[in-house]
C-alpha cells in the first residue's frame, strides 16, 4: 500500500513539474490541443508575432511574422511564413523538464530596399532545461531567402528568488545573449529581464546593454 501511495505522490509531483515547465518557457508546442500566441519586440532589431495550434504535445502548426530592421534606411524584411514545430525529445525528471524543440517554415519576404517579394524560408531549434528555480535555453533562427541570410542565436539564463506552482505568480531573473548574423545587422546584444507569469499567461521585459526595450507577451489557452 505504502508503495503504491509512494508512486501515485510520485506521478502527482512529475504531472505538476511539467505543468510549471510549460508556462515557465517560451515553447512553440504549450500542450495538446492547446494554442500559443506570442510577441516580442527585440531592442528596435526585431518584431514577430506568432500564433500556432498543438494537436498533441509533439507538434503544431501556424503562423509567423517577422520584421527585421537594419541600420541603414530601408534595409528592411518583412517576413510572413506558416511554420511547424516538433518536439522530438523530452525528458521529464523527478524534479526538472528538458526539450529538444525544431521547426522549418516556409512563406513571403518583402525586401525593404529593393521592393521585391521573394520565396523565404525558416529553420531553427531550441534545448531548454528548466527546475523551479533554475532554467537556461538555447535557440537558433535562421531565415533565409535569395536576397538575404540571417540568423538569430539567443542564450538565457534565469534564476527563481522563489519556488512557484500553477496558481501562484512566478518571477524569474533573466540574463540574455541574443547574436546577430546577418546583412541587416552583426553584433551581440545583452539583456536583463524579469520574466512573470501566472497560469497561461506569461510577460517577460527588460533592457539591453543600450538601454533599449526588450520584451515578449505570451498567452496558452
Amino acid at each position: 500500500m505504502s508503495l503504491n501511495i509512494r508512486r501515485v505522490a510520485q506521478a502527482i509531483a512529475s504531472i505538476a513539474t511539467c505543468a510549471v515547465a510549460v508556462a515557465a518557457q517560451a515553447k512553440p508546442i504549450a500542450f495538446a490541443h492547446g494554442t500559443t500566441v506570442m510577441g516580442e519586440y527585440g531592442a528596435g532589431t526585431m518584431t514577430e508575432v506568432q500564433a500556432f495550434y498543438a494537436p498533441t504535445f509533439r507538434y503544431s502548426l501556424g503562423v509567423s511574422h517577422l520584421t527585421l530592421d537594419g541600420a541603414i534606411e530601408r534595409a528592411t524584411r518583412d517576413v510572413s511564413y506558416v511554420r511547424a514545430n516538433y518536439l522530438p525529445k523530452r525528458w521529464n525528471l523527478e524534479s526538472a523538464q528538458a526539450n529538444v524543440f525544431v521547426w522549418g517554415g516556409v512563406g513571403r519576404a518583402h525586401i525593404g530596399e529593393t521592393s521585391d517579394d521573394q520565396f523565404a524560408w525558416n529553420v531553427g531549434g531550441q534545448f531548454d532545461y528548466e527546475t523551479r528555480r533554475v532554467y537556461a535555453s538555447l535557440r537558433t533562427d535562421l531565415h533565409e531567402a535569395s536576397a538575404y541570410s540571417h540568423r538569430i542565436d539567443t542564450l538565457q539564463l534565469g534564476v527563481a528568488p522563489y519556488e512557484h506552482d500553477y496558481q501562484t505568480l512566478a518571477v524569474w531573473v533573466v540574463i540574455q545573449a541574443r547574436q546577430y548574423t546577418g546583412e541587416l545587422f552583426r553584433g551581440t546584444e545583452y539583456a536583463a529581464l524579469l520574466r512573470l507569469f501566472k497560469r497561461n499567461a506569461w510577460l517577460e521585459a527588460g533592457a539591453t546593454q543600450d538601454g533599449k526595450l526588450q520584451a515578449m507577451l505570451m498567452f496558452n489557452f
